[in-house]
């Protein structure tokens, strides 16, 4: 941006890379930070240059997490019958936000299939796998984005996990076609787990 100092442009630069911040919400976070004095701008520095120290995947079920395994993974109250697949990690955020399920989760971490050699989306295909043989689910409930991609991704994993003797469903009536999980209201999120439908 032109008459702006340096440093300033590169922080909004920066900050319109973020999913959702288009020029005008990287201005105004910049111009945020910088009015704030150094204190904000060094407790934002500080949360997000040790994000990936502290933060790694579960090496359970591919979630963010800050220990192993994580919450979700480690917490006995959840039940041990159904086993949800999501695309990422915010996608279980969306979910419990319906407060219904009280499931285990499963994050692809990606939604190429079948997979296209991602050593991540390989692995993390043949960890869910892995689990659904040696765990106790019940039903698999396949929570991918209502896309093309999330639609031949549920397709793809049916047919990898009916063989196994499992229910599999598939989110339903409430998501429309193209939209995220994560931009997704409680209630529509509810509704879409309470009406699953078999794949």
């Amino acid at each position: 941006m032109s008459g702006l100092p340096e440093p300033l442009s590169r922080l909004i630069g920066e900050l319109k890379r973020l999913p959702g911040i288009g020029e005008k919400s990287a201005q105004r976070i910049a111009f945020h930070l910088l009015q704030g004095g150094p204190e904000r701008a060094a407790a934002l520095g500080a949360a997000t240059s040790t994000l990936h120290e502290q933060v790694s995947r579960c090496g359970v079920c591919g979630n963010f997490t800050d220990a192993q395994p994580c919450g979700f993974c480690r917490n006995p109250s959840r039940g041990d019958t159904m086993l949800c697949v999501v695309e990422d990690p915010a996608d279980i955020a969306a979910i419990e936000k319906a407060k219904i399920f009280n499931g285990r989760y499963h994050v692809l971490g990606g939604v190429t299939f079948p997979p296209q050699g991602d050593p991540e989306e390989e692995r993390s295909l043949a960890s869910l796998l892995q689990r659904v043989r040696d765990g106790r689910f019940e039903e698999v409930i396949v929570a991918t984005n209502p896309t093309h991609d999330g639609e031949a991704a549920a397709a793809w994993l049916a047919h990898l996990l009916k063989p196994h003797d499992i229910r599999v469903t598939r989110i339903g009536i409430g998501i429309p076609m193209g939209s995220e999980l994560v931009h997704t209201d409680e209630t529509t999120m509810a509704e879409a787990l309470q009406h699953r439908s078999t794949l």
